[in-house]
């Protein structure tokens, strides 16, 4: 069953990124290197796109999951990174620390927004559209199973145990070769 699940994800996965290929052809050349966000607006975008009222919420673990996915679509895309801050190798996968920071005091309860909204370019919000999309219906615990397979989550933490505390980085080339390997040739071919 969980072979069959990575099969459909990385199938759905796929699709999206080759819709946001086609609709972004020349995207890449027209970018920047480096876009000059937050991992904080990152993650406020994504917070605020939850529904509250009728029960969509958002946790610390959810988001911090959605900011790694966001930031390897974004290299993989845009070619550039999508925040400079650094990723950890926590015990439940990818933690921006600021992030963290930011919504410590919420514990497992649902985020909210903590600042003013940024505008993002047009394209920086497609690629956030995409991974939410994508993303944005499995739980947390799903998208810290998937980031746990991913191998740059895996190389960071090392020989680790499962739970051991880790504040490793996760490399950005790694993260961004470990997905240009998985979906480089669908995507670019």
């Amino acid at each position: 069953m969980c072979l069959i699940s990575t099969i459909n994800t990385d199938s759905i996965i796929l699709i999206h990124l080759l819709e946001f290929k086609l609709k972004q052809s020349n995207l890449a050349k027209e970018m920047k290197k480096s876009l000059s966000y937050e991992a904080i607006d990152i993650a406020n975008w994504f917070i605020n796109q939850f529904d509250k009222e009728v029960g969509d919420v958002i946790t610390h673990l959810k988001i911090q999951k959605l900011l790694y996915y966001s930031q390897a679509w974004s290299q993989l895309l845009l070619e550039a990174d999508l925040f400079e801050e650094e990723m950890e190798a926590w015990a439940h996968g990818p933690v921006v620390r600021a992030v963290y920071n930011e919504f410590r005091d919420a514990g497992w309860e649902p985020l909210s927004v903590s600042r003013a909204l940024v505008d993002f370019d047009t394209e920086v919000t497609d690629v956030l559209s995409q991974v939410l999309e994508t993303y944005g219906e499995s739980s947390a615990k799903t998208l810290e199973h998937m980031t746990h397979q991913d191998k740059p989550w895996i190389e960071a933490r090392g020989h680790l145990s499962p739970e051991a505390r880790c504040n490793t980085i996760i490399c950005k080339s790694a993260l961004k070769t470990f997905f240009m390997q998985k979906y480089g040739d669908k995507l670019h071919g």
